[in-house]
């Protein structure tokens, strides 16, 4: 395997400036091609989705932009926070749950522009998708070259639930903040790494990995360096977790709870860390008695991210796509609750895709045709998969 460099600042420069000044271009061009790839694969998921959604009688727009937590979203976008629904757990489900950054940009753009919630929503989530394939194109650039950031950005457009980066969800927000930091932090430029951690962290619950991310690459420059640091690294780790914080500490002094009011609220929604005796309970369950599809699908991927993430420790990843990636891998594994959501809480982990890239780069260069069969048949999976998600599944994403 090829090995990453885990150096956090830029290299020194062994090129001319003329050169560096040519090769931005090439490199713009490259980041270009991967973000018109990824829409490209994503658009033909959706012409497949409409398709499929046609012949059972339902509206492809509708379903990807009022789907499970998109009402949510749109609900607190237009009356604020503060409503309940009845739930079968000893507590109603409260929109306290869902983080503030998505509603807020809702109310921005229906703002800004003549549009309705649905078409906002769906604007939000697909420029956030471009970003974060841009971004996600930049880190993979930056570790292994252009054509393995290339196939990076495919395969994160091709997952078996990447229908989720096309709907009205809170995942690819969160990826472009995340990709962007961590870019960032392997580019040393803290404050950039700082501030958007701190967006990450006010989009998503699981969006306070990218500031562990950050904070505990400050802390080994920290130790590193013995305390001589720049004044830009302790700014951009005091950023880093404030987006997330504010708003557990906000939850939780309205619940009258400061520390625990928001994890009361999770768990109220049958949502709990609880190191995955409630995962391997259910999986136990799902052995015994027959379920529906999406729950054995769920525990491949779910299996399949767990060998990626050991395959990126042994690749020797930088400390940063490290922190982030096990965290979400752990949330993910150790979590109660919604067993067939967790291969969209590991959207945002496209590090764990990084092996994988290499392995499909490499293809691409000395078998073009046989890259070209594997890509289509990630395709074929991916989009047929997300249309039976969306269309016949009927279990929350």
């Amino acid at each position: 395997m090829t090995h990453a460099s885990t150096t956090l600042s830029p290299p020194v420069a062994t090129t001319k400036p003329a050169q560096r000044d040519r090769a931005r271009p090439s490199l713009v061009r490259a980041g270009g091609v991967a973000v018109g790839l990824f829409l490209g694969v994503r658009l033909t998921g959706v012409a497949v989705l409409a398709l499929v959604a046609q012949v059972a009688g339902r509206h492809p727009l509708t379903l990807l932009a009022r789907s499970w937590d998109s009402v949510w979203y749109l609900g607190i976008a237009t009356h604020g926070y503060g409503h309940d629904l009845p739930s079968r757990e000893p507590g109603p489900h409260s929109d306290l749950a869902f983080f503030p950054l998505y509603p807020a940009l809702l109310r921005a753009v229906t703002a800004l522009i003549p549009v309705g919630g649905d078409t906002a929503g769906l604007l939000i989530s697909w420029t956030g998708a471009a970003v974060a394939a841009a971004g996600i194109h930049a880190v993979g650039a930056r570790l292994h070259g252009r054509a393995t950031g290339v196939a990076l950005v495919l395969l994160w457009g091709l997952l078996p639930h990447a229908v989720v980066l096309s709907m009205a969800y809170t995942e690819p927000v969160l990826t472009a903040f995340a990709a962007w930091s961590l870019y960032a932090l392997l580019a040393g430029n803290w404050l950039w790494a700082g501030a958007l951690a701190a967006l990450a962290g006010l989009a998503r619950p699981n969006g306070f990995a990218v500031a562990a991310a950050v904070l505990t690459v400050a802390g080994t420059e920290l130790w590193r360096r013995r305390g001589k640091v720049s004044h830009r690294l302790w700014t951009g780790a005091a950023l880093a977790p404030l987006g997330w914080t504010a708003y557990v500490l906000w939850v939780g002094q309205r619940k009258g709870d400061l520390l625990g009011g928001y994890f009361e609220v999770q768990r109220l929604w049958g949502s709990a860390f609880d190191f995955g005796h409630g995962s391997l309970h259910f999986v136990r369950s799902m052995l015994l008695h027959s379920s529906r599809f999406v729950f054995p699908m769920a525990l491949v991927l779910v299996t399949a991210a767990t060998v990626l993430y050991a395959l990126l420790l042994l690749d020797r990843a930088p400390l940063p796509l490290l922190v982030f990636s096990g965290l979400l891998l752990l949330v993910a594994l150790g979590g109660s609750g919604f067993f067939e959501s967790k291969p969209r809480f590991l959207l945002p982990a496209f590090p764990l895709l990084l092996p994988l890239a290499q392995g499909l780069a490499r293809t691409a260069k000395a078998r073009p045709w046989h890259a070209t069969v594997l890509v289509a048949a990630l395709a074929g999976l991916s989009h047929v998969y997300g249309a039976y998600l969306l269309v016949y599944a009927q279990e929350p994403l």
